[in-house]
């Protein structure tokens, strides 16, 4: 038995009129009689035959597909936004193709190559840690494809961004952890190249400064996303003669590396030691003590992302301009054990 595959070729080869006919058939087009159509839907049905609706894309200049490029695609933070541009791609007729760049610049460049093979109309991207150009997104664009940027992005490119409040919330962090009597907070922070990371860190400085507390330069770190990075540098402050009381870390990743370090050093949290992370990753809420965390609202943030795709989409076939803007999603601070004294209540701030 023959493995191949029915074309609409074999239907029309099988019904004796031409392949346009036979396709104007399968689409219930009107000049096409009821008895034609049912005749050919009939056989169509019994050879199995399958739309190849890619090839029609392709032919309408459109593979109705949008790419996602992310870092890592195990991290609840971006799952949880995959899951959103699913959603909204689904509702939408389109399909997606998802690549991670394990945070390497060359993966990445990859990635985008592979993107624009497949003829895609739209990359929604979250740089990674190893990107400092856009021209590979700049490639992209010159291919007619649309760039969409989440969470990390290149101020540079002029693109739609999708992102968090970065500095408004860090400061609230800061804020909270002086309510709660912590003064001597340590920051663990990310590649200052990306945009996230100096808004972050901004967040930090700025609200000590506001707030009168010295910035100890010896509690402050970039560039050490890893939770190994973190845990040793969480357990070289914390044997000082005047340690942190506090760790604000940039991810829960690094978050995690200190609550480690403590541990292994038999610091207590939240009591001698508070720790508050960023993305709300699921493991948060479960190790021991959990770990208070900014939420970025992943899922929210990936579907705004796909709908400003969609809605830009629209915009273009009316005629109208299109003005690429920033759209900032609010985060909020998850209070969990590891940032809440016995005074605090629990919830989100």
């Amino acid at each position: 038995m023959s493995n191949k595959r029915v074309t609409i070729y074999d239907l029309a080869r099988e019904m004796g009129i031409s392949v346009s006919y036979i396709s104007k058939a399968l689409n219930g087009h009107p000049a096409v009689s009821e008895r034609v159509k049912n005749a050919v839907r009939k056989l169509a049905e019994e050879r199995n035959y399958k739309h190849n609706s890619q090839a029609v894309n392709l032919r309408r200049g459109s593979a109705r597909t949008i790419g996602v490029i992310v870092p890592q695609i195990d991290k609840s933070f971006f799952s949880e936004a995959i899951a959103g541009i699913e959603e909204v791609c689904s509702e939408n007729g389109f399909s997606l193709i998802i690549c991670q760049s394990h945070d390497s610049y060359e993966k990445e460049c990859e990635a985008v190559s592979t993107l624009i093979h497949q003829n895609v109309d739209c990359v929604i991207i979250s740089i990674s840690a190893g990107t400092h150009s856009p021209d590979h997104l700049r490639n992209l664009q010159a291919n007619g494809i649309e760039v969409i940027q989440f969470d990390r992005y290149i101020d540079e490119l002029d693109s739609f961004k999708v992102i968090s409040n970065d500095e408004e919330v860090s400061g609230d962090v800061v804020k909270d952890f002086i309510r709660k009597g912590y003064n001597r907070i340590a920051f663990i922070g990310g590649p200052e190249h990306l945009t996230i990371f100096r808004l972050r860190k901004k967040g930090y400085l700025k609200t000590l400064k506001e707030a009168g507390l010295p910035i100890l330069k010896r509690f402050v770190f970039d560039d050490s996303l890893s939770k190994e990075q973190a845990s040793a540098i969480a357990a070289n402050l914390l044997t000082l003669e005047n340690p942190p009381d506090a760790f604000f870390t940039v991810s829960d990743e690094q978050a995690l590396g200190v609550l480690q370090a403590a541990r292994a050093l038999g610091v207590r949290v939240p009591e001698d030691l508070g720790i508050v992370g960023f993305a709300n990753e699921s493991f948060t809420g479960i190790v021991s003590p959990t770990l208070s965390s900014v939420d970025q609202k992943s899922k929210e943030m990936g579907k705004r992302a796909a709908n400003l795709y969609f809605e830009s989409m629209t915009v273009k076939q009316r005629g109208g301009p299109v003005s690429v803007k920033k759209d900032i999603i609010k985060a909020k601070i998850i209070s969990r054990e590891s940032s809440r004294r016995d005074a605090d209540k629990p919830g989100s701030l």
